[in-house]
């Protein structure tokens, strides 16, 4: 595809960017969802607190998001991973390469949504992925249920693990924080979490173990082996953002898009939904209602119609 323009691009098919591109098709604008189809949740076998949808599959979501929009003459949708986007004075230029066997792009838009999500970093455990997904999860709203009562672990290295051991208790009061030596666990922190019955392990980990996919424990250096059936993970997010570098949007100190409560950018005509800016609940139908509020926004700017905007942040 080459040389085509759009009303609006939406880089990223996930639930915030097919979200948005959903109501922008029923708004009469055309549009083109550009997604590399390789979303961070694809080892996740079920979809938590979707209404209508709990218990999907996020890649059955995904699909039947793309039939939504396809099912509009003015909706497309395209399997390709963004590499540019650069301004000019015919709009938006866009470069992305095929992926699964589809064409390159190189398109034009009038405006362009961001809702690229995050890349993530596990901490640095050998056999973690073996188990992130089924047994391991990061989003402790959207599995906390199945994990009720459980002996679980929660391992991560960063200075919000305490805030995320104090919600786990919610549906667990085994649990046992796994800091892998890191000191994001103030002293202060750990006695109130000891209040609760939680305890901090601040050994170094070795690995998890488990048999035939289920896991089983926790594996320290020192041959420690604490017995754990599941529980979650705090990786390192970083924003999918490396295609945008050319626009110099204003970000957070950790990479995040900055908007107003409608999802503008500092960049008018660039707008951003979901994870691509600054973190708040990670459930998809969350990203799908933030996704919405940026199609509102983007159609009404296109009318010009009159708004009071929030000054970016």
């Amino acid at each position: 595809m080459t040389g085509e323009s759009f009303e609006v691009v939406v880089i990223g098919g996930g639930p915030a960017g097919l979200s948005a591109a959903l109501n922008l098709v029923r708004a009469r604008r055309r549009v083109l969802v550009i997604d590399s189809n390789r979303p961070r949740n694809a080892a996740t076998l079920k979809a938590r607190g979707f209404l209508t949808r709990d218990g999907i599959p996020p890649l059955e979501l995904r699909r039947l998001g793309r039939d939504e929009v396809e099912a509009y003459d003015n909706g497309e949708v395209a399997f390709a991973q963004a590499q540019s986007v650069e301004f000019s004075d015919a709009g938006f230029h866009i470069r992305a390469k095929g992926v699964r066997g589809s064409a390159d792009l190189d398109v034009l838009a009038e405006t362009l949504v961001i809702a690229t999500g995050l890349t993530e970093t596990l901490p640095d455990v050998p056999s973690i992925r073996a188990y992130y997904g089924t047994q391991l999860h990061s989003c402790v709203e959207c599995d906390g249920f199945e994990k009720a009562d459980a002996p679980l672990a929660l391992i991560g290295e960063t200075d919000d693990l305490a805030e995320r051991a104090l919600l786990l208790t919610q549906w667990s009061k085994d649990l046992i924080v796994f800091t892998n030596q890191a000191g994001t666990v103030t002293a202060d922190e750990e006695r109130t979490l000891a209040r609760l019955g939680v305890q901090v392990e601040r050994r170094q980990i070795d690995d998890l173990t488990g048999e035939r996919g289920v896991m089983t424990g926790v594996r320290l250096v020192d041959g420690t082996e604490i017995p754990r059936v599941g529980g979650f993970v705090r990786p390192v997010w970083t924003p999918s953002l490396a295609f945008a570098t050319g626009l110099d949007l204003d970000a957070d100190d950790d990479g995040f898009l900055l908007t107003d409560s409608q999802g503008r950018t500092s960049i008018p005509g660039v707008y951003a939904a979901g994870e691509s800016t600054p973190p708040g609940p990670q459930q998809l139908i969350v990203a799908a209602g933030a996704g919405a509020v940026v199609a509102a926004a983007v159609n009404r700017d296109l009318i010009g119609v009159a708004t009071d905007q929030d000054a970016t942040v």
